[in-house]
């Protein structure tokens, strides 16, 4: 007995302690999406929109759950034998980009709750899966090893697919859901494979002892590190929507209810953007001689053709103005990659660029689809078209979308799109990627056709008579609807009025030194 007592005591004890107010951003939205799930058994139809309000506080909740966590200093699920290897940290980097997913997911539940009431959405299924994507994808930018990242990317990706098919009986929803599920799952299925590879040449799937063991692969083994460093991008790239992963963007954005497609153009995004940092930045520092000239071709890929592709949306053709923010999100994918790529070059500290950009696509990209949501309501055809003459039907929804518009441009008043782009640039040229930063000069250059193409036909004069069949846009917008657009007006105005709130992350480091 002696004996056994002597070695317990010199045995590490297996028992990890759990920070639960670490976790909670992540746990309150999984919590509440079961609650709304038991609820939606026992409430009657006419008592179904309580579920849509149970999930704006859940978020809301989930979000303000950040600030006891602003120092950025805790982590959690960390091994006992080695105090630095944690599964889940809440740095500030992991803060910030849990801050533009719950609060994303936010707006996004507030355009739901007209939604889903208006069209004939299942409530209690939306808000369980829309809320279990968001703590899914709030997990993402805390996670610390392979394993937790491929779970809490499909977490996030997987209710995303069956709230693209919700609108049951429509035929482009169901077939929106199929292109994007098949085409992910091949992604998801690739990225395993080079995860598997990556654990098979280093024994480990930590970050941080990835990146060291990695720095010192036996020769036998560095072609099977460099196959798995390569196979583990595919996944996350698919999700930035990144050329050649980006075939499914523009269906799935059509087929999809409005507010769906508005999340997954922003927290989608987030989700991939956060999954490409943490395992290049991280985890395959090593490597970057393989991963940043990859990520360098695929942004300039992806800005070049994204911003083609919406340059020939014809204003004239159904859902053209749904397919014009599908393939700029495109376009703003291959900026979003240019500090990712730089930071192969030079430093990490350059990805802070990246989320510079990220807070402003997501205020002013989520703000552009409220207004859409607005728009769509007497004038369901979604067409570029519809727009015109909106400032004099709704002027505060005119020129909100137009400041939303030019944000993305990166025109004034829009000043945070510009310092945002200009950012941006200036990492691109710190890392001597001159070509890259002339590339993106040129696909600024043409974005600005179609932005303001779209923004001047909000201030021609309307139309004497509309087609047949068509509602005058005068009916009252509903106030969840008004709320979202006033929201991410307030929120890019702010931006725009004192850009050091964004600048202050792409000039420091995010990561604990």
């Amino acid at each position: 007995m002696t004996a056994l007592t002597a070695l317990a005591a010199d045995t590490p004890s297996l028992v990890q302690s759990v920070d639960w107010l670490t976790i909670t951003p992540v746990v309150l939205p999984a919590a509440v999406a079961l609650v709304v799930l038991v609820a939606d058994l026992f409430l009657p139809e006419a008592r179904k929109p309580v579920l849509g309000w149970i999930s704006v506080a859940g978020l809301a909740a989930a979000t303000a759950a950040l600030l006891p966590l602003r120092a950025g200093d805790r982590a959690t699920f960390c091994l006992t034998g080695d105090p630095g290897a944690c599964s889940y940290t809440a740095d500030h980097f992991a803060l910030v980009i849990q801050f533009l997913v719950l609060a994303g997911a936010l707006v996004t539940a507030l355009l739901s709750v007209t939604a889903v009431r208006e069209g004939r959405i299942p409530a209690g299924e939306y808000w369980f899966l829309l809320l279990s994507s968001a703590a899914g994808a709030a997990l993402l930018p805390a996670s610390r090893d392979l394993a937790t990242l491929i779970v809490a990317l499909e977490v996030a990706s997987l209710p995303a697919f069956a709230l693209v098919g919700m609108r049951r009986g429509d035929r482009m929803s169901s077939e929106a859901a199929l292109k994007f599920f098949l085409s992910s799952v091949t992604a998801t299925a690739v990225s395993l494979m080079g995860v598997s590879l990556v654990y098979a040449a280093t024994g480990s799937l930590h970050l941080v002892r990835v990146a060291d063991r990695l720095e010192d692969v036996p020769g036998q083994l560095d072609v099977l590190a460099m196959a798995g460093v390569a196979l583990t991008l595919v996944g996350f790239a698919f999700k930035t929507a990144a050329v050649p992963f980006h075939f499914w963007v523009p269906d799935t954005y059509v087929g999809a209810p409005l507010p769906v497609a508005g999340y997954l153009s922003v927290i989608g995004k987030a989700v991939g953007f956060t999954g490409l940092i943490l395992v290049t930045v991280i985890a395959f520092p090593a490597y970057s001689d393989v991963w940043g000239p990859a990520l360098a071709v695929l942004a300039a890929l992806t800005m070049t053709l994204g911003n083609t592709a919406a340059l020939r949306q014809s204003p004239d053709r159904p859902h053209s103005a749904v397919r014009l923010l599908a393939w700029s999100s495109v376009g703003q994918a291959g900026y979003l990659l240019v500090p990712i790529a730089a930071a192969a070059y030079s430093d990490r500290d350059q990805i802070g660029s990246t989320v510079a950009y990220a807070l402003m696509y997501a205020a002013v990209n989520l703000g552009a689809f409220a207004v859409a949501a607005l728009v769509a309501r007497t004038r369901p055809l979604h067409r570029i078209s519809d727009y015109r003459g909106l400032y004099a039907e709704r002027p505060a929804a005119a020129l909100s979308l137009a400041f939303f518009l030019l944000c993305l441009a990166g025109l004034p008043p829009g000043v945070i799109g510009l310092f945002a782009k200009v950012t941006v640039f200036q990492s691109a040229v710190d890392a001597g990627l001159g070509w890259l930063a002339v590339l993106m000069a040129v696909n600024v250059v043409i974005a600005l056709y179609y932005y303001l193409r779209w923004t001047s036909l909000l201030f021609r004069a309307p139309e004497t008579a509309g087609e047949a069949g068509e509602t005058p846009a005068r009916a009252k917008a509903p106030w969840p609807v008004t709320a979202a657009i006033a929201l991410t007006a307030v929120t890019a105005l702010v931006l725009s009025g004192a850009p050091q709130l964004v600048l202050r992350f792409a000039a420091g480091s995010l990561f604990p030194l």
